[in-house]
């Protein structure tokens, strides 16, 4: 693979920009870095797009907490995606899962083809299901092209063995990205599961914004 590209989870303006400037291929932007991240208000999202032109995903999340949703809440995530999918965004970030721990197929699949033609990643509600092996197959039923996932571990970097594993399983039918941790300290170590895409907030202080310096190293080795 000649080249792998990264993409930077921002929770401000300043970051967006920064993931820019710094190289980064893609943006995925949220709001409250102390939940993990949840939906960007509108108005966020029309000055990031208007100030990168670099892929802009959105984050589509209610609320913090765990990724089951009630009904009034899934109403809402369907309501963001179809009032943000026409403001010259690129792609969606969002997951539902059962209370029993599995795949919310139904609702997924509902909210993948609401975004159509945008294409969507299933964030990190991966790493809390039961069942990875069948949760990736019903994701790809789903109709999702991306999982960002650390591999079910605390972070991508204690994680590798069994993102190798899920890699293997999705072949080409599915990007599975390493995301949780990943650092220009470890990146040289995760490339070698040389997959498309590689996830990063690029946040080396105690800021919610990304650092450039940090930015620019991730791009340098990954593509060393």
């Amino acid at each position: 693979m000649a080249s792998h590209k990264l993409e930077i989870a921002c929770f401000n303006i300043e970051s967006a920009i920064i993931a820019q400037q710094g190289g980064a291929d893609r943006v995925e932007l949220c709001d409250d870095i102390s939940v993990g991240g949840i939906t960007p208000l509108f108005e966020t999202i029309a000055s990031v797009r208007k100030k990168i032109q670099i892929d802009l995903y959105i984050m589509i999340r209610p609320r913090g907490g765990d990724f089951v949703y009630s009904e009034d809440e899934y109403e809402e995530m369907k309501m963001e995606i179809l009032l943000i999918k026409y403001k010259q965004v690129n792609g969606f970030v969002f997951g539902i899962l059962n209370e029993d721990g599995t795949i919310d197929k139904e609702r997924n699949k509902e909210l993948v083809e609401l975004a159509h033609p945008l294409p969507c990643t299933f964030h990190r509600a991966f790493d809390e299901v039961e069942d990875p092996k069948k949760a990736l197959e019903d994701l790809i039923e789903c109709g999702f092209k991306t999982i960002l996932t650390s591999g079910q571990k605390t972070n991508a970097t204690e994680g590798i063995n069994d993102l190798t594993e899920l890699i293997k399983q999705a072949g080409d039918r599915i990007i599975i990205m390493p995301g949780g941790g990943v650092r220009s300290s470890n990146i040289e170590k995760l490339k070698k599961l040389n997959v498309p895409f590689y996830h990063s907030s690029a946040i080396t202080d105690k800021t919610e914004t990304a650092s450039l310096e940090e930015v620019k190293e991730l791009k340098r080795k990954l593509n060393a």
